[in-house]
Parts: structure tokens; sequence; C-alpha cells
């Protein structure tokens, strides 16, 4: 028998709870947990509320991580799918070593408090997480922090225990794809108490159990951006001005992450390749909705305490108490005693949010921001009492606030609990009774709209289908927007054998969007409308850069005997001799050229064309690089009133409960704002409304360029202050009605003109032009040094002569060179780009023929 016979026979073909979505209708009420039955959504927890403060890119929400975690004094909770101890929470580096993550957790447990950090155990052949790494290097820094890996993956008791284990390090997503249906629900699925590849997937910090932060980003690497997404982190005048330090600076289209424990060491020469950028959105909030994300951590951190560390590491570690106000048997938690039930008893209402109060003015004051400065637009809203003014907003967290559901995905394996999937109840919900739109903003987009698209399952997919048809049926405006990545973030030639599993996810997602017979665009088309484009579409997001390869880099290499590449090795590894060798130099080069061009397509940015460079005409033409902007957001808005945000993706592994753990929150109110809809007065939500015209004002480039050193009073934890938006400002005025024909021409006009820019300088992939493996060929692989994960590409080969690096112009289309370029460069806003539902439409099988797709489905989706 060989091995993968030998593994479906151990596992008894992966029987499953029966509890999975794939029923006709939406609603599986007669499959949750009694205790669940009365709180909406089927939630363990019921609607709460309190305050709440989004923040849109990592660079605020690192910052304002890094203000909880200095003033931490009780306890730090960290649930995460992957944890960089390395990373900095503040750029640059060069100025904020102590805002480092390790540090920052190191300060803190010398300081008492107790630090307990939960993260995914990943499968060691399909990820580069090491959880290993964080697990040591955090634990070594303090006894009083605790770091718990789940689950464990190799079976053990077993004769073929050790041929499974072995061989799980020799697997990959192609071998996986060729398996049979029943072995591959075997690996992936959990038996007992063996979990292969399932994941914790949550992003959540608490701290002092009283402010929580909670959303799409990992404290990790590759997530920290801007606004404005740079892309280039070259700095040859002064090395100390890299923002993205080490494997931070990071392309996963070219290079995934590896050997991140030591995480200075960089495949990817940022002299010659662009990063990848990331959009992502995240959430801050006090009051009484902690309680519900305390009791969740704390229950994850006991049943793993049960399962693994009670035995494993005897007297190591002890178990966490629930919230003293949370010993409803309605949630199905028990109180448990620990020495964190003398803090919990002693707490009170005091702690953190009444020094985060004492300390406002301060914060304030240091940031510029004065009682005049602060946006609310009183004209404009109505408030209920506790929002009269600022002060009453930082007390009022036990008087009520926002409307704020927990919802997650969760099952036996992840939680001891039995199986719920609130969080695709509530997107389901959110769609049903939008009244004028959805906006949908994600990594993948991979549902179903009847039972005949399996083996997907989750059913968001057949609502946006039912309310778009309803709309139409009654002739009423109503609009969905997709926005998604364009590829998944997967190293490689999308060609290549090796992108098979990318391939894989991107004919899920057509055959979701417009393709295989039962997708949602073809589903409207067969009920009678016969334009859908009216109704949805669908976005990416992509942008430019320029690499600062000018005559001071070149000078300041040929003073030094040092190249940049390798002074900025011993930048990050703190080896100073070749470093303070290349920076004598390069300080005593004049350079007036910027290091990126990021403001160019951001509001009253500088025409790319009056940008200076210090160099060659055909150097700066070769400077230029695009790469798709990485959506990794997991967001709902609907009617410009509810949100639904957090970590969980829109595809199966995140939806049915059964295989990745997820949380979301459901947020509603509190504060009303005088709108417009379709051109008539409207009320909506000032939290939805300011966050949904945010995001499309950076996706319209009309945004101000965001500096990473300059903070605002949007920088800071919800304890310290609100959101501040611009009501009532031009780009705000343009934004405000999302159903207004003016801003409906605006947006495709953006995206139309963004798209045929970068089609013809970059020749990026996919493309409407691309419809055949041939047509790849002609538009890509001719042009470029395919990237391959192998990192054997930083040579021409045979037959490359000619072709430029992956992600830089396409010199034939530009026969006046760079002005020319930059003529068209300069028609560029924002980063929004139409996604390509055209691309390898002429091909049968993108992934491959007869390939297992049942199985890669659940290897991939995440």
């Amino acid at each position: 028998m060989g091995l993968f016979g030998k593994v479906e026979a151990f596992f008894g073909g992966g029987e499953e709870e029966r509890h999975s979505h794939s029923h006709s209708g939406y609603q599986c009420d007669e499959l949750h947990p009694e205790e669940h039955s009365a709180n909406r959504f089927q939630s363990f927890a019921a609607p709460s509320s309190g305050n709440i403060k989004w923040f849109v890119d990592g660079c605020s929400y690192f910052w304002a991580v890094s203000e909880a975690l200095q003033r931490a004094q009780e306890s730090i909770y960290i649930l995460d799918w992957w944890l960089s101890p390395e990373l900095y929470l503040r750029r640059p580096p060069s100025r904020n070593e102590q805002y480092r993550l390790d540090a920052m957790l190191k300060a803190a447990a010398e300081r008492g408090v107790k630090v307990h950090v939960i993260v995914y155990k990943e499968v060691e052949a399909a990820l580069t997480l090491d959880s290993a790494h964080t697990k040591h290097a955090l634990e070594k820094l303090h006894p009083n922090i605790s770091v718990f890996r789940h689950p464990d993956h190799a079976p053990a008791g077993y004769d073929i225990a050790s041929e499974i284990g072995n061989s799980f390090k020799n697997l990959t997503n192609f071998n996986l794809a060729t398996m049979s249906k029943d072995t591959l629900k075997a690996i992936y699925g959990a038996a007992d108490d063996v979990v292969l590849y399932w994941a914790h997937h949550e992003k959540l910090l608490v701290v002092d159990r009283n402010l929580v932060f909670m959303g799409g980003l990992d404290l990790c690497f590759g997530r920290w951006d801007t606004n404005s997404h740079p892309i280039a982190d070259a700095h040859p005048g002064n090395v100390d001005n890299i923002i993205f330090p080490g494997q931070d600076y990071n392309n996963a289209r070219i290079f995934d992450f590896a050997d991140v424990g030591n995480w200075d060491q960089n495949q990817l020469d940022r002299t010659k390749s662009s990063r990848m950028g990331w959009s992502d959105v995240a959430l801050s909030m006090n009051g009484p909705i902690v309680s519900d994300l305390v009791s969740h951590f704390v229950d994850r951190w006991n049943f793993m305490y049960d399962a693994k560390y009670n035995d494993k590491d005897p007297g190591k570690y002890i178990r966490l108490s629930m919230p003293g106000n949370y010993g409803s048997s309605q949630r199905g938690y028990e109180q448990e005693g620990s020495e964190e039930q003398e803090y919990e008893e002693r707490r009170g209402g005091g702690g953190m949010l009444s020094r985060f109060t004492e300390s406002l003015a301060d914060e304030m004051g240091n940031l510029g921001l004065s009682e005049g400065h602060r946006s609310h637009h009183s004209h404009r809203s109505h408030r209920s009492e506790e929002y009269d003014d600022e002060r009453s907003y930082d007390r009022r967290s036990s008087r009520g606030g926002a409307r704020i559901q927990l919802t997650r995905s969760c099952t036996k394996w992840s939680s001891g609990h039995a199986t719920e999937h609130s969080i695709a109840n509530a997107y389901v919900s959110a769609i049903t009774n939008a009244r004028h739109f959805v906006y949908i903003e994600n990594q993948f987009f991979i549902t179903a709209t009847s039972d005949e698209q399996r083996p997907v399952s989750n059913k968001i997919g057949a609502a946006i289908v039912d309310r778009i048809v309803r709309a139409y049926e009654e002739g009423q405006p109503f609009k969905v927007w997709v926005v998604m990545p364009a590829v998944p973030a997967f190293a490689g030639d999308l060609k290549s054998k090796d992108a098979l599993g990318t391939r894989a996810i991107m004919e899920f997602q057509y055959n979701s969007i417009s393709r295989g017979g039962h997708s949602i665009i073809q589903k409207l088309v067969a009920a009678g409308i016969e334009n859908p484009r009216e109704y949805i579409g669908f976005y990416n997001l992509r942008n430019y850069d320029r690499i600062n390869t000018s005559r001071t880099l070149r000078q300041a290499e040929s003073r030094s005997g040092v190249s940049y590449e390798d002074a900025r090795r011993y930048h990050d590894d703190y080896d100073s001799s070749n470093y303070d060798r290349y920076q004598r130099q390069a300080q005593s080069v004049p350079d007036d050229t910027q290091d990126t061009v990021s403001a160019a397509y951001m509001k009253n940015g500088p025409n790319i064309s009056n940008i200076p460079w210090n160099g060659a005409p055909e150097d700066e033409f070769n400077a230029f690089v695009s790469e798709q902007l990485y959506i990794h957001t997991k967001l709902l808005i609907a009617d410009d009133r509810l949100v639904i945000c957090g970590s969980a993706n829109l595809n199966d592994r995140s939806q049915l409960g059964t295989h990745d753990s997820e949380i979301a929150v459901v947020i509603e109110g509190p504060t009303t704002l005088d709108s417009y809809m379709n051109g008539e007065r409207y009320e909506a939500s000032e939290f939805a409304a300011s966050l949904r015209r945010q995001i499309f004002r950076k996706h319209l480039g009309l945004l101000p360029d965001q500096r990473w050193d300059q903070p605002t009073q949007n920088w800071l934890p919800v304890t310290d202050a609100p959101n501040d938006y611009d009501w009532g400002s031009s780009a705000d005025r343009l934004v405000e009605d999302p159903l207004s024909p003016d801003f409906l021409n605006y947006w495709e006009d953006v995206a139309h003109t963004n798209t045929k820019v970068f089609s013809r300088a970059f020749h990026p992939v996919p493309d409407d032009s691309v419809r055949t493996w041939d047509d790849y060929d002609n538009f890509f692989s001719k042009h470029f040094i395919i990237p391959t994960a192998k990192g054997d590409d930083k040579k021409p080969k045979d037959g490359e002569e000619g072709k430029v690096p992956y992600g830089h112009v396409v010199p034939e289309e530009f026969p006046g060179g760079v002005e020319e370029l930059k003529d068209w460069l300069g028609r560029i806003r924002g980063n929004l780009v139409n996604m390509p539902l055209q691309f390898l439409i002429d091909v049968e099988d993108i992934a491959e023929e007869g390939l297992t797709l049942n199985g890669l489905t659940d290897e991939l989706y995440t």
C-alpha cells in the first residue's frame, strides 16, 4: 500500500461533522448548538456595544498598537496566524529600535505584564511561518511571556506515523493535487487530536482586558504599509532611511518568505525588484464588547492548555480566568480560577481607559492636534447624549456606543466546541437585507450560487444573486463592488507547473464570478439581466514606483567599495564596518532624487514629469516598476450603515466553521450622519460612511500622500481619540453618494484609465487581452525574465537577451523614451484597476486537465 493509501486507511476517509453549508438554503439553524439559537447569526456571543475606530493600512494601525503595548500594565493577549518578533511597529527602524515588537513585549514583561501568545503551528512543508522561531524567540526574553502553538500535525502511536511525518516534508501543491479525493480529504481533515492542514487564522490583540485590536493584520512581516503604498525602498544617499528592513521588503510574486528566523537575510534585491504593497483594514475597540473577545481568547488558551500544554509542560503554564461578568450559561463558558482572577477582581472601572483619558491632552498636544482641529462637524451629525463632547467619548464604554457583535468560525478541532459559522450567517444577512449597496473587499472570492458548484459550499454568492435579481425585478438601483487581488500572492510564473495551486485558486474565483455555468454573472444573465455590470463590478488594485538607482548609488558604491545591498544587509544585522564605510561616502554625494514617487498618484501629489532624477534618461526609464497592490482586507460595508470586519476570507476555509478558525465583528451605528444615497437625503452611520469613503478615496487617489513619521489622531488607539475625517471636503463630497451617476462615472473612469496605462507600460498578467496561453507568451513571457520560486532568475539565461526583469517597463511600448512613459504614468490616479474577467477565458482548464481540484480547494483557499 502506498503512502497516501496508508493515510486514507489511517484516517478512515476523514469523516467530517455534517455542517458544511452544502444545503440549498442559507441558514442551518437546526445544526447550531441550542445555547446559540437565541443570538443573532447563531453566534456564541449576543450583540454588545463599545467604542470603535478604524485603521486603513498598517502604518497607523501598528503605531496605535505600539501606544497600547507601551502602556500595558497587567496583561497582553495575542492571537495570530503569524507573528514576527522582529517586526518594527514604527518606521524607519533606524530611529525606532524601542518599537520593535520583541523589544516592546520584553519591556512589558519586565514591568510585570503577563504576555500570552497563541500562534498557528504551520505545516512546515506548506508555509514558511516558522512558529517555532516565534515561540523560542519570545519565551527566552522573559518568564512572563508564554507562547502556545496549535494545532499539532503529525500522528503518533501508529506504525505509519514516521513515514507520514517524513513524507509531509516533501509535499508540494502539485503532488497534493494528484491524490485521490478521499486521500486529500483525510490529509486536510482532522481525526481525533490530529489536525493537518486547517489553520488558526484570527488576528487579535487585547491589552489589560480593556482595549482590543483586531481585523486583517497579523503582527508579522509584509503587513506594514502606508496609504500611498511605496514599493521602492532603496536609499543610496542614506541607508538609515530604509523603511522595510530585511524580509519585511517582500514581493510574494517573486520570492516567498524564507528562513524567517534569519529575518535580515533577503533574496529580493531592492535595487532591481519592487516590493508588493499591502492593503488592509483593522479596528480598535473598548467597552463591553471587549469582554466577548477576552472570553474568546481565554477559551482558546484553556482549550489548548488542557489538550496539550498541561501534560507536555506541567507547571510551566497556567489556565486563564474568564472575565468576571462572563459566566453566562448562554455562552457555555465556566469561570476558571487562576492567578489572573486576582487582577479581574481588583480591576474595577479603572485600568487602561482611565490612564489613556488622563493622558489624552498630552498626546494631542504632542501630535499638534488642538481641540479646534478635531473634525466632528456636529452640524452634520445627530449624536446621542454620550457623544456631546470629546471627554464623554472617552468615558462612554460603560454607557453604550456602537452596536457590535462578535461572530466566528470554529469547530471541535480549533476550539473544542460544536461547529459555528456565524460569520457566514452575518455575511448572508447583510447582503440579503441591504437596501442600496454592498461593498466587499477581500483577499479571496470563492463562493457558490447553488449546490451544483461543489466542492464550494458557502452560499454567499447565492445571496448576492438573489439580492441583485430582486433589485432588477423591483426596478430599484442596487450596486455591489468586489475588490480583490488580481493574483493570489504565491511566487512564480503563472504558466509554470509550480503555479498549479495559484491557477487552481484563480479558476475557482473565475467560476464564482463569471465562468463555469453557475457563476454569479451567468446566473444574473439567466435571470434576464442583460448588463450585470449595472449591478456588480469586480476590481483589483495596482501601483507603480521608481527605484532610486540614480548616479548616487553607483558613486557611493565606487567610493566606498561596498555594494548598496551589502550595506543594507550590514544595516539590518548591525554589522557596522561595511555599513559605516558606505554611509560616509554616500552622504558626501549630492543627490535630489526621491527614493519613492508614490506620492505622484495621490491627492495634491507632484507631477511625475517634474520629479528630479540624478542620472541618465535610460536609467530612469529602467527604474520604474509596478506590482499588484495586494488586498488582504476582510471587509463588507452595506448601505453606509453596517460593517463586517475581521479575519475571515470569502471562501470555504474561512466561512464554513469546520475549517480555519476566524473572528469578525458586525458593527452598526451609533452616530447618524446626514448624507445622500442615489441623489436623495439619507441617514448613514458615521462609522460605516467614514470607513467606506476613506477606502474609496484611497483607491481613487483622493487622499494625500501618507508619511510614515507624521502621526495624526488616526494613529492612536480608540481610547485616545476617535477617527478624524474631513467631512465636507471636496474629495469627501465626490465619494459621499455611492450611487450618484457622477461618482459611478468617476470610479469607472479612474479604473479604466489606470488599467489602460498599466497594461501598456508594464504588461501585467492577468490582462483581458490574454485569452489563451499563446496570448500569455506574446503579451508577457517574451518580454520578461520570469520570476521563479527557486531564485535562479537573477541572470539572463539562453533566450532571455533583450528581456527586462519582471515588473519593469516594456521598452518597445515607448519609442519616445522616459518622457513619453512619464506622460502616460502621470494619468494614473490611486490604484484602482478593472479585474480582467477575460483572462485565459478560452482555456478550458486553467489549472490542469484532470486535476483533482476538490483537494486543492481545501489546501489553497486561505
